[in-house]
């Protein structure tokens, strides 16, 4: 795949553009602001970009507002943002419009390789890839009135690898059921937590995180 790479930290930066080379990616830039980010996408045709939430000059949510912005202008590019910390608020502001083609990293999870090269892949693919710290940090937020409490151990289980991006033969993989367990928990889970069924898993995932947020 085609990638632009946003961040600050030099260190990461060129080790990201190493370890996408070495898997036969074409990083079609490298930078290290915002402003560069959308200067790059705006003169070339990636199909991911990978960013860092908090660059300069401020430090705050600059390569946030730029992913946001990358989703409004150019829908088509998958949009990966990485963060040091769980932060729910930049989590639902990402992924308000939908959960297509988007992802939501921890940079922990740039050391697990794999899990970050498959990350990558399920967004080129037009799918999402949530952080499973992200989605555990999301589902503890329960109180006795929220409906979470209402799922059984096993709706949870299916819920949080639905939350992290996964295809119903990809939850049955994980957690060795079959794919009518997998559906049969999936329709259960949407009825208790008073969610419309739809079509295409990623839909799924960004109704979800949207209940989660509320």
């Amino acid at each position: 795949m085609r990638v632009i790479l946003a961040e600050d930290s030099t260190l990461l930066r060129e080790g990201l553009v190493r370890l996408l080379a070495e898997e036969g990616h074409e990083v079609l830039a490298a930078v290290g602001d915002a402003d560069a980010l959308l200067r790059e996408v705006g003169t070339r045709t990636p199909d991911v970009v990978v960013t860092d939430i908090r660059m300069p000059p401020d430090h705050t949510d600059e390569g946030l507002r730029a992913a946001v912005r990358i989703r409004e202008l150019r829908p088509e590019i998958g949009v990966v943002v990485l963060s040091q910390y769980v932060e729910r608020n930049y989590a639902a502001q990402l992924l308000t419009s939908s959960a297509e083609r988007v992802g939501y990293l921890l940079k922990d999870r740039v050391a697990q390789v794999e899990e970050f090269l498959d990350a990558l892949e399920r967004v080129h693919a037009g799918g999402a890839a949530i952080d499973p710290e992200v989605v555990r940090q999301l589902l503890i937020r329960t109180t006795h009135s929220d409906p979470l409490t209402r799922l059984t151990p096993r709706e949870r289980t299916v819920l949080e690898a639905l939350a992290e991006g996964h295809t119903n033969a990809a939850i049955g993989q994980k957690l060795h059921i079959s794919l009518s367990a997998v559906e049969k928990n999936l329709n259960a889970i949407f009825d208790k937590l008073g969610l419309n069924r739809t079509d295409g898993y990623s839909r799924r995932v960004l109704a979800v995180l949207r209940y989660l947020e509320s």
